[in-house]
């Protein structure tokens, strides 16, 4: 057995069962080695950004690393920014990247590079597997690396020579770091801040935005008066009718202050503590008011369900003042007229089917969803966690990879769409149900308001052209087209709703361009 027959085999053992692929000539020995373990799934991406973003949002949806094969580093370069996505995301995820020969090294070929570098800027974890009799536990130790809790990239960099080198061995699985329990004291504290009666904020994130755990949390409220946020952009929130809703806190960091004004205690569960996701002139840093005291119930790492229900135990006996209750199911009107970012809204909030995988990369076209489908059947919704754009496309092609009985729906903004668009190609080559929504305003429209923001002087046309997307019109109906997608081009409201219930009820990939107004 060589050394990429025993990764390949370790890492089905240890449940680790699709790869999504873009390899090069150094990652051969490992693509043959696919023949001889057929647990372990080979998908191809045309893009290694698509490759890692694909593995973020399986990553996401089953809680189990996929491989990200790459080639070399420059493909790791390409996947990069997707896995600063995944990092954020606190996803498990395996990388492995393919390197030359341990030997070829001194001579700097042309795709030589500094590949654990690279690999260290969005890894909690890096190893080089040094001799093939070490491929085997080196693969077992990624696994379990990439699910130390509460997830992370592990990048396990395979040499060429290592590969194709006998005398590999298959390693049992290794036991990852599990969530850690809270303290009691630590939820004592907590639960104190939360009666002293003065105005108290629970922020939640990561974990604390699964149905049980919003539960809990949703019981600490009403028995105390607290309101209950989400982060800005989650990993994976599920919502809809049934469960206890949360508003997200809001992205502009004026608006986030506004939402927490006057909280003087802000407990985080799964959360970290708020920042504004840029610098701007005469604008803080942070939403958290002056005087708030920060309490951490629960870091990312720990058991933070867990700790959401010991601390709605504590706080919750007696009677408990009103609070919202879960929404019960509530489709809103089919709404009709002109296609604009808050009709599509609404048709989508009508139309989302019963479990239902949202991946939302709608930017500026977003603002009116959360509402529109608050009340929606059951549904998870997966956000741009690290704000690199170009993860909407890959991250639904892992998220429907992982969950093949359930539909899957993903918001795009144009721009953001051209990053990955290859993603498209695999929708249509694994036949994925993933009905993709492009809303065409034809310009960078988060950049035209980010530029009046920063103050910059934008009166001239050379700044305002390098964020307009016309000149000419992308056609994202010959692109999707030209990959095997189906797609239609929707100019009302009543062409959306008929091409966006066309497409749930068939199976297989949909493309539907939704012309905007356009914006900037």
């Amino acid at each position: 057995m060589n050394g990429a027959q025993a990764v390949a085999r370790t890492l089905a053992d240890c449940g680790v069962t699709t790869c999504f692929a873009n390899p090069g000539t150094s990652e051969m020995h490992f693509v043959a080695a696919l023949d001889t373990v057929p647990e372990l799934r080979g998908v191809l991406c045309l893009f290694e950004g698509v490759a890692t973003g694909a593995a973020d949002g399986y990553g996401r949806m089953t809680g189990r690393p996929a491989a990200a094969l790459l080639h070399l580093g420059p493909g790791l370069a390409n996947g990069l920014a997707n896995l600063h996505n995944a990092r954020r995301a606190r996803t498990p995820l395996l990388a492995i990247v393919g390197d030359h020969a341990t030997y070829h090294k001194r001579f700097d070929a042309p795709l030589e590079s500094d590949i654990d570098a690279l690999a260290g800027s969005v890894s909690g974890w890096v190893r080089r597997i040094a001799r093939s009799c070490d491929a085997g536990s080196d693969a077992a130790e990624a696994v379990a690396a990439a699910l130390r809790a509460p997830g992370q990239v592990a990048t396990l960099i395979l040499p060429a020579d290592v590969t194709w080198t006998e005398g590999g061995g298959i390693a049992a699985p290794v036991a990852p770091r599990l969530p850690t329990p809270v303290p009691g004291e630590v939820i004592r504290d907590a639960a104190a801040a939360l009666r002293s009666g003065e105005p108290a904020v629970i922020l939640l994130g990561g974990t604390a935005l699964r149905r049980l755990a919003l539960q809990a949390a949703s019981r600490a409220a009403r028995a105390t008066g607290a309101r209950l946020l989400a982060e800005t952009f989650a990993a994976r929130h599920e919502r809809g009718a049934g469960i206890p809703p949360v508003d997200r806190l809001a992205y502009l960091v004026e608006m986030a202050a506004s939402q927490l004004d006057g909280t003087r205690h802000l407990i985080l569960a799964g959360a970290t503590a708020p920042v504004s996701f840029f610098a701007y002139p005469d604008k803080p840093s942070t939403p958290v008011p002056p005087g708030c005291q920060v309490h951490v119930l629960a870091e990312p790492a720990d058991d933070v369900p867990g700790a959401l229900a010991a601390l709605a135990d504590l706080v919750g006996r007696g009677q408990a003042p009103g609070s919202p209750q879960p929404p019960r199911p509530e489709r809103p009107g089919l709404p009709d007229g002109e296609l604009t970012a808050q009709t599509a809204a609404g048709v989508i909030g009508a139309l989302l089917p019963d479990g239902a995988v949202v991946c939302d990369e709608a930017n500026t076209s977003g603002i009116w969803l959360p509402a529109a489908t608050a009340s929606a059947p059951p549904h998870d919704w997966l956000s741009l966690t690290g704000g690199a754009i170009g993860q909407g496309l890959p991250l639904a092609t892992g998220a429907a990879v992982a969950c093949p009985d359930r539909p899957v729906l993903a918001l795009e903004a144009d721009g953001s769409a051209m990053y990955t668009a290859s993603a498209l190609w695999t929708h249509a080559r694994e036949q994925l149900d993933i009905t993709t929504v492009i809303f065409s305003n034809r310009a960078y429209a988060i950049l035209t308001m980010e530029l009046e923001r920063t103050g910059a002087p934008a009166s001239g046309s050379a700044a305002r052209d390098l964020l307009d997307l016309s000149r000419p019109d992308i056609d994202f109906t010959a692109l999707a087209a030209g990959m095997g997608v189906p797609a239609s081009r929707a100019t009302t409201a009543a062409d959306f709703a008929a091409q966006l219930r066309h497409a749930f009820a068939e199976p297989g990939p949909h493309l539907i361009e939704a012309a905007m107004p356009p914006r900037g």
